[in-house]
């Protein structure tokens, strides 16, 4: 870390913004007209980018491909290198290159350089940081009237669900769009199938089967002179106050896709099972490489995910399910397929269709332009409880309500995010000792 955080952050900052932010998000909006109809006057639109590591930079490049009028205009990150790593790949980027209008005094470094991205004078803010963050920096955009692309998942604890709920309301009050980052509802040919199961193809839905078993990911080895906080940001993704772990950060995509099979109607109950059976090294935090849940839905329909982190093994990303005349079939990148029994097979190639990635931001851009919001909001924070509950059931071993998980007051984040606090490691949850809180 090159430059140092600003100010620290209390917890209590961290899961509730002041007085002042409150009382920008109960108050109405008076936002610049551009934002409403922008394409009546075609006037640009400033994106700023808040989370500059690979996700990031592939948003902003997404949303500079777009629309014909847009530029990046501010970067903010914790880290130095992240944000000039971002910065050089995008200028170099032969397709966007030339729309990346981010001076030096537009680039901010430190754990309030969402503030100052927010108050830039950007329109559209990406929120593309680690998770544990985006709860907070969803209120501080809303509360500024910024349109906002909130990248997958939105919290990674029921009181970071409530808070973005509570801010997606805002959005809509105040006619912002907001776009989640759960891209496979925008992609043709899920939308298709999901689309024929809701018009009843198969039948009723009976059975959800998905997974998302995969290779490890990535770890920065602790360096020298790293602080507590520098050592868990650089390894962010093993630490759950700051991702959630793999069940919420990763394979939450085809949790995701399981909701939306059945409507979005949240489950009622999970049990599940998880552990620590590979990666048990101190370098990888106190997340689980593996969980495998149940999810009990209120029309009997049980809908099984299961996920992990292995090398070495047999990988598998499926979505699969059955219903009274038929079935469905997802292999994420390859192909969608809904079969009725005794009747036709529809099927879709994944390569035959525009990039779902840029299609969300390519909707996005058209919502603002045309005056017509999009908002993800209850969706994106149904769909990340959905599978915070199952991490629950993991960690706990209990049996886990809807009720239980919406109402929990756990907090995962530290009592201060600073550079200098001292953090001690996590301990691992043991199921049957660690409890629901």
């Amino acid at each position: 870390m090159n430059t140092p955080m600003d100010k620290p952050t209390s917890r209590r900052d961290f899961l509730k913004t002041s007085a002042i932010l409150g009382s920008a998000l109960a108050a109405p909006a008076i936002l610049p007209g551009k934002l409403f109809g922008a394409e009546t006057n075609g006037e640009t639109l400033k994106v700023g980018l808040i989370g500059c590591g690979g996700r990031g930079t592939g948003a902003a490049t997404q949303a500079l491909n777009a629309d014909k009028n847009v530029v990046l205009w501010a970067m903010g990150d914790a880290f130095e290198d992240r944000l000039q790593g971002s910065l050089k790949a995008l200028k170099d980027d032969k397709d966007v290159g030339s729309k990346v209008k981010v001076d030096p005094e537009h680039c901010f470094v430190g754990f309030d350089a969402y503030q100052k991205v927010i108050d830039s004078g950007v329109d559209v803010v990406l929120l593309t940081t680690p998770p544990g963050f985006r709860p907070m920096h969803l209120k501080a955009a809303v509360a500024a009237g910024k349109h906002v692309f909130c990248e997958k998942p939105v919290a990674v604890d029921a009181p970071g669900v409530r808070s973005v709920l509570a801010s997606a309301e805002e959005a809509r009050k105040k006619k912002l769009s907001l776009l989640s980052g759960f891209c496979y509802r925008y992609s043709k040919g899920e939308r298709e199938l999901v689309k024929r199961i809701h018009d009843g193809e198969i039948g009723d839905v009976t059975s959800i089967y998905n997974s998302y078993n995969t290779s490890p990911v990535w770890c920065h080895p602790r360096q020298e002179g790293w602080t507590d906080m520098q050592a868990q940001m650089r390894n962010w993704y093993y630490y759950t106050w700051l991702s959630g772990d793999h069940i919420v950060e990763q394979a939450i995509h085809n949790i995701n896709k399981m909701a939306w099979v059945m409507n979005d109607v949240a489950p009622v109950k999970a049990i599940a099972v998880g552990g620590r059976q590979v990666r048990t090294q101190p370098e990888f935090g106190h997340i689980y490489d593996h969980f495998a849940v149940v999810y009990d839905y209120p029309n009997g329909v049980k809908g099984i995910h299961m996920c992990r982190q292995w090398e070495n093994c047999a990988n598998e990303g499926l979505d699969w399910g059955t219903g009274t005349k038929g079935s469905y079939k997802i292999v994420p990148f390859q192909s969608q397929e809904l079969k009725v029994t005794g009747g036709n097979t529809w099927k879709n190639l994944f390569k035959n269709q525009k990039n779902m990635y840029q299609v969300e931001h390519d909707e996005f851009f058209a919502s603002i332009r045309s005056g017509n919001p999009m908002n993800d909001g209850k969706m994106m924070a149904d769909s990340t409880l959905v599978a915070i509950m199952g991490r629950m059931a993991a960690y706990t071993g209990e049996v886990v309500t809807w009720d239980q998980a919406l109402n929990s007051q756990e907090v995962l984040a530290p009592e201060k995010i600073d550079w200098d606090v001292k953090l001690t490691e996590p301990a691992v949850a043991i199921p049957g000792k660690t409890k629901v809180v």
